[in-house]
């Protein structure tokens, strides 16, 4: 019996993304279903290790090209591990990939940079309907005897029925569209497996004419010797693994040899991937032993903060039948990515050094993800602390730790930081004032991931990490960039009174009043206490209810500000109590909305800025 049913919101988007494209290589859908056909025979030929009654006849796999030109369609046979009914409705009528809905809902009108993309979601399938008017998918699941036929124009709905099939594995007939009749074409067809799926690892055939010609070497290409790759098949499988349409920035290609024995074909790609910061943090190298496909799901085998990776890794020596809780366990496994985190690491510190502008647009692209493992791994800190980069208050685009200790001026004793959400807002703080005033190099950290790395790693090269948000600056023992300290510095007015009376009014909603030597323009500025959370952080946890309670701060008042000096001189005049009082809490308020924050009671804010304003108004 025949159902129709209609795709998921996500799925009709991208399929009108695709239909309505003028995409300028269309050749995408022949290396997208090619691929896929690949993974299924793999994945066949796993699960027939655990289980032999479901492998393929004499081992053999292969993907079959037939193309009709009386029918003007195109098929794409493989023997893979087959779809249930279930699984044909799952894979080709949902997108499951965390994201996808917010992403596709961010695209723009730019159609051939939103089609490059379509592979990212796992389903590169619908690539297909570039060159097709109607799609048939009849597929038979290893260890099953029915098999399933699902249809669809791309027009919002498919129909899915049982069918007939004598072979285990998925068959593909595309109805080509008018003028898209190229894609029968033998000579055709060969260029683009020879250029996008030569590394395939399996034979893919073209039967025309009652004859088989294989059109690939059907050989790993990890498994060839460097100096027989050329750049263009390295590119051509990193689109494949990759699933994406730019340059890859860095390739790695190794052999491992010793106690552990493996091969790893790594790519840095050019592009941020649009899951980057999803919160699965899943990697996307694939496991293969001995040249068989394994996983593409061994969260073990990369970290999380090199998830922007994309490759493979080739074991010799791990065995074939793993299971997920041997895989957790293998102590291979761990030498493995061992090996693979300093491979990679290596490499980045050599491109940091030798091209250090295109290590600055790396760096741009995934630094965020890299400085997670700052806090998540111990052994490879300070290998990660000299690839980091910072903008600061000093220099123009990105520095390194290494040069910001060089630049530190002399009796400084503390690498200093700043947290904020954005470069602008953490640049415009009043905590800087005293810091720029003597020439001391402050880094502006902006990405989340600041707040916690920050918080773990104390020092770089036994020079701490200090928030220059904290109590103690330190200022008063640095010397001055100009060496002016003493000559240009004015007396402080004597605020002590007024000290006293802001402490008194503001009582608990501050820990603490205090004269400041970081403030040179602004009036007034909050600081955290040492040993306190920091403010930003603070702010940062309670927008995600990970923190309800507000930690007292400590208020910091400029004696030389022309406001504070006035205020100063009103303490003890009859008849300035309400005012005093009043401006009190605006300067807590003030202070508060400079660190993002809303005042406590706007209301009162409002009323008291009012009578201020009449007051100086003389209304």
């Amino acid at each position: 019996m025949e159902e129709t049913r209609h795709f998921q919101a996500e799925v009709s988007r991208l399929l009108d993304i695709v239909v309505h494209s003028i995409y300028s290589d269309k050749r995408v859908f022949l290396r997208e279903l090619v691929s896929n056909a690949s993974d299924a025979c793999d994945r066949r030929r796993y699960a027939a290790l655990t289980e032999a009654g479901l492998g393929a006849a004499n081992g053999e796999y292969r993907v079959i090209l037939i193309p009709d030109s009386e029918a003007k369609t195109l098929t794409i046979e493989d023997n893979g591990i087959g779809m249930t009914h279930d699984e044909l409705i799952e894979n080709l009528g949902t997108i499951a990939k965390s994201g996808t809905a917010a992403f596709l809902g961010s695209l723009g009108k730019d159609a051939k940079r939103d089609v490059t993309m379509i592979g990212q979601f796992g389903v590169g399938f619908y690539s297909s309907f570039m060159v097709s008017s109607q799609v048939e998918v009849t597929s038979r699941k290893a260890g099953a005897t029915e098999a399933f036929k699902w249809v669809s124009d791309g027009q919002g709905s498919f129909t899915i029925a049982s069918a007939a099939r004598d072979e285990v594995g998925t068959t593909i007939v595309l109805h080509l569209r008018e003028g898209e009749e190229d894609y029968l074409s033998g000579t055709r067809l060969r260029h683009v497996i020879k250029t996008y799926a030569d590394h395939i690892t399996l034979p893919v055939v073209l039967r025309q004419e009652g004859k088989d010609e294989a059109l690939n070497s059907a050989s790993a290409l990890w498994t060839r010797p460097k100096s027989e790759i050329t750049g263009e098949q390295y590119k051509a499988f990193y689109h494949s693994v990759s699933h994406n349409f730019d340059e890859p920035w860095l390739t790695l290609h190794w052999k491992a040899e010793g106690t552990i024995e493996y091969t790893g074909l790594i790519f840095v790609p050019t592009s941020k991937p649009f899951d980057l910061f999803d919160p699965a943090r899943k990697h996307n190298v694939k496991l293969y032993v001995r040249r068989v496909f394994v996983t593409d799901d061994c969260q073990e085998l990369v970290p999380s903060y090199l998830r922007f990776l994309k490759g493979i890794v080739d074991s010799e020596d791990l065995p074939l039948n793993l299971s997920r809780e041997t895989l957790q366990a293998n102590p291979m496994l761990a030498k493995i990515r061992q090996g693979l985190v300093k491979r990679v690491l290596t490499d980045l510190a050599k491109k940091a050094t030798d091209a250090p502008a295109d290590y600055t647009v790396f760096w741009e692209t995934f630094g965020a993800v890299l400085k997670e493992g700052l806090y998540e791994d111990f052994e490879q800190r300070e290998a990660l602390l000299n690839l980091a980069r910072f903008r600061s208050t000093t220099e123009e685009g990105l520095t390194s730790l290494e040069a910001y200790v060089g630049r530190m001026r002399p009796n400084q004793k503390h690498i200093y930081t700043i947290t904020g959400d954005t470069f602008e807002a953490a640049s415009r703080s009043p905590q800087l004032e005293g810091f720029r005033a003597k020439g001391v190099e402050v880094l502006l950290l902006t990405d989340p991931v600041d707040e916690f790395w920050t918080s773990m790693v104390n020092k770089f090269k036994e020079i701490e990490f200090k928030s220059v948000t904290r109590s103690g600056a330190d200022l008063e023992a640095i010397e001055s960039a100009t060496g002016d300290d003493k000559k240009d510095a004015e007396p402080p007015a004597n605020t002590s009174n007024l000290i006293a009376l802001l402490k008194l009014t503001l009582g608990d909603a501050v820990k603490d009043v205090r004269s400041s030597v970081r403030l040179t323009d602004s009036a007034v500025c909050l600081v955290a206490d040492e040993g306190d959370i920091d403010i930003h952080l603070q702010r940062m946890l309670r927008q995600h209810n990970r923190g309800d309670e507000t930690t007292k701060r400590i208020l910091e008042i400029n004696p030389g500000h022309p406001l504070i000096r006035s205020l100063n001189d009103r303490v003890g005049h009859d008849g300035g109590t309400e005012a005093l009082e009043d401006a009190a809490w605006l300067l807590l308020d003030q202070a508060r909305i400079i660190e993002g924050e809303s005042p406590a009671d706007p209301v009162a804010f409002a009323s008291r800025l009012a009578k201020s304003l009449q007051r100086g108004l003389g209304a």
